[in-house]
């Protein structure tokens, strides 16, 4: 009984943690483009409401789902410029991504605000890479454990009020719009539910709770390209089927259309629904653990 009040306490208690670290601006070197990251303090819950529980370290988030404009900068060399944390970084020498062959965004709108669509999580993970980089700061997709708690800031949402949260299939006129335009969740964070979903980290398991062993930090290693844990609902979603514990696994259908042979590692034809945001966590690793990271979570 001891140890369920207190993991009721520290849920209940994250939110108020979390108004005493103001959230940090964070500027990509050498543009004018900038994001903001909230910390989150440490915190034990209950995934999708299950009795297995999970501990997780302090982390940061990004408030807004990654924009198109943020990441043109990675997609586009001549967006980019020589300037960067790490010594002797080359911009010339970036794997880039290979230019859409038809707009992927079905005219839904790019610059100004817009998340970033129709990305490989491959895309997204190297867009962290890039960023790494330039900015000397360790960046990654949150893990399926981190994204839920981050959208529950203390609680799931009561439906009636996801209206003001998030763009859904009742109100968001089948298309995202501009990241920031609803409420922010108790923690500061705006679409996390609605507008588009989310990259995570982790490998999708029906039996996800089951899987979680000794709750500390969890992830999920990927074993493939697919299938990956995809968070939050979108603004094709019904608001009865939206919250912080809606997962979907990602599909090889989302690039069955591609021409291309092999398939792109960059771009999904059919996923204009889907983005990504930024975790970066509170402990960085160091530069071997940065690069073993990667090289284990980038399946091509």
């Amino acid at each position: 009984m001891h140890i369920l009040t207190s993991l009721t306490f520290l849920l209940f208690l994250a939110p108020a943690l979390a108004a005493q670290s103001d959230p940090e601006t964070v500027n990509i070197p050498g543009t004018e483009i900038s994001f903001t990251l909230v910390p989150l303090p440490g915190g034990t819950f209950s995934p999708s409401g299950e009795e297995a529980t999970v501990t997780l370290s302090p982390f940061a988030i990004s408030a807004h789902e990654v924009t198109h404009d943020a990441y043109r900068i990675f997609q586009e060399r001549e967006n980019d410029t020589p300037l960067a944390a790490a010594e002797g970084w080359d911009a010339d020498a970036v794997s880039r991504p290979s230019p859409p062959y038809l707009d992927f965004t079905y005219g839904m709108g790019t610059r100004g605000g817009y998340p970033e669509v129709n990305i490989t999580q491959q895309a997204a993970l190297r867009y962290c890479e890039w960023l790494y980089e330039k900015t000397g700061r360790f960046f990654r997709l949150p893990t399926e454990a981190e994204w839920e708690y981050a959208c529950l800031a203390g609680e799931e949402p009561d439906p009636a009020d996801l209206q003001d949260l998030a763009w859904l299939y009742e109100n968001g006129e089948e298309t995202y719009h501009k990241t920031g335009e609803k409420a922010p969740n108790a923690w500061g964070l705006y679409d996390m539910i609605g507008n588009v979903s989310e990259w995570t980290l982790d490998e999708y398991y029906d039996d996800y709770t089951a899987r979680l062993g000794d709750g500390q930090d969890p992830w999920m290693r990927p074993d493939g390209k697919h299938s990956r844990t995809v968070k939050g609902g979108s603004f094709d979603t019904y608001t009865e089927e939206a919250g912080c514990t809606t997962r979907e696994k990602s599909s090889p259908r989302w690039q069955a259309r591609d021409p291309q042979i092999p398939k792109s590692k960059w771009w999904n034809v059919d996923s204009p629904f889907l983005g990504f945001r930024l975790v970066s966590p509170e402990k960085q690793p160091s530069e071997e653990e940065v690069e073993a990271f990667f090289a284990e979570a980038i399946v091509d």
